[in-house]
């Protein structure tokens, strides 16, 4: 059957045959049919808007079909060609399948069996151009599928870095490449806010310039960001909007999210395209999850920083606490030893001859004494606690 896409280029100078193909066969069933004289005037066509087939005349004088078919094939037209010869022309029919002809039409002919041989190699056509549209959409869906795979392998090495890697600076370059990665970006960094200047400061970056890549751990500005911490919410911008900010030397394309714990913004992730293609809104849900493990990564890092600052409270009060009790012993060892002297002066009857009850009151009180030494001395501190990353 005849689509309303189907244009035929009928190549005939013989006004009966082209009358015969052209109005009585093709246009009463509903093709659009085009007339040219000559192969000149055919190629001309052709080249501006081909055709869906092209029906010439072995036998039109001048420039011939077989030099049409040459013409065609040099200049990329692949417009299948159907020929019209006369009986005996085999010779000249098979020289029009080898420059690439597709059928012919034994001449004189039936109106049926034009029809029937235009309808076959339409169908033909047909045919081919689903076989590639079908390819491009397999192909199309493997790119898809190829993409979605890497997508998800960089959104997991990243959910695994988060959990591995102690190492904030590592950390944070694996944030910043796996997000150039998912938006197919040339450049990406991530800027995480001070908790003493309230600044935002350049904490990792990937293919940034060396005039900004030089201000790492500093303030940087790129002038959209800062609109994202006030706001709170994902920012893409793409062409001309980009032009009154600072961050148009960089690209063409940009989009900003932000890293958030609960409503607060303690951090930003920027990348950059240099063409002016806009992120998608599949690309932003990719940056917000990489956004996500940025959040976790950061409050680890500063939950990790508040008990390493408890523990090494404790150890100072500790040291104080040691420092004290050291003194103590000390002191109370001295003056046990002092106690102890003249209880031995004593007992060596320096002072005088002892009754035996005098003795053993004094031997008694030098042995709770020389007790009370042996049990100060062996007083230990307390065991310091000690804190290890996981």
């Amino acid at each position: 059957m005849p689509s309303a896409g189907d244009r035929i280029l009928l190549v005939e100078n013989d006004p009966e045959i082209s009358d015969l193909i052209a109005r009585q066969t093709l246009r009463s069933v509903g093709y659009r049919v085009e007339v040219v004289p000559d192969a000149s005037s055919a190629i001309k066509l052709a080249l501006q808007t081909p055709p869906d087939l092209i029906i010439a005349d072995l036998n039109i004088p001048g420039l011939s079909t077989k030099d049409l078919l040459y013409a065609l094939n040099s200049q990329g037209v692949h417009t299948p060609v159907m020929v019209i010869a006369n009986k005996g022309q085999d010779h000249d029919i098979i020289q029009a399948f080898r420059l690439g002809a597709s059928d012919y039409i034994a001449w004189p002919s039936r109106d049926a069996e034009v029809l029937s041989a235009v309808e076959h190699v339409l169908q033909r056509v047909q045919e081919g151009r689903d076989r590639q549209r079908l390819g491009k959409q397999v192909t199309d869906i493997n790119h898809e599928l190829q993409r979605t795979v890497r997508e998800l392998t960089a959104i997991i090495n990243i959910g695994k870095a988060v959990i591995s890697i102690t190492d904030q600076r590592v950390l944070f370059q694996k944030i910043v490449d796996g997000a150039g990665h998912v938006a197919e970006a040339n450049m990406a960094w991530l800027l995480v806010r001070d908790q003493e200047s309230r600044a935002f400061l350049l904490t990792a970056q990937r293919g940034l310039p060396e005039v900004w890549a030089k201000k790492l751990n500093m303030p940087m500005d790129d002038g959209v960001s800062s609109l994202v911490a006030v706001s709170g919410e994902t920012l893409a911008m793409a062409g001309d909007p980009l032009q009154q900010f600072r961050i148009a030397k960089l690209g063409k394309s940009v989009c900003v999210v932000p890293i958030k714990v609960q409503a607060e913004v303690i951090g930003l992730l920027i990348v950059v395209r240099r063409e002016a293609r806009p992120f998608s809104k599949t690309e932003q849900t990719l940056l917000e999850a990489v956004s996500d493990y940025a959040s976790i990564s950061l409050v680890n890092a500063r939950l990790f920083k508040i008990l390493n600052d408890t523990v090494q409270a404790v150890r100072e009060s500790e040291k104080r606490q040691n420092a004290v009790l050291e003194a103590l012993r000390n002191s109370v060892s001295e003056e046990l030893k002092t106690a102890i002297y003249p209880v031995e002066v004593l007992l060596a009857g320096k002072s005088g001859p002892l009754s035996e009850e005098q003795k053993q009151a004094l031997q008694t009180t030098r042995s709770a004494l020389q007790h009370l030494e042996h049990a100060a001395g062996k007083i230990a501190p307390p065991v310091p606690i000690t804190l290890k990353k996981k």
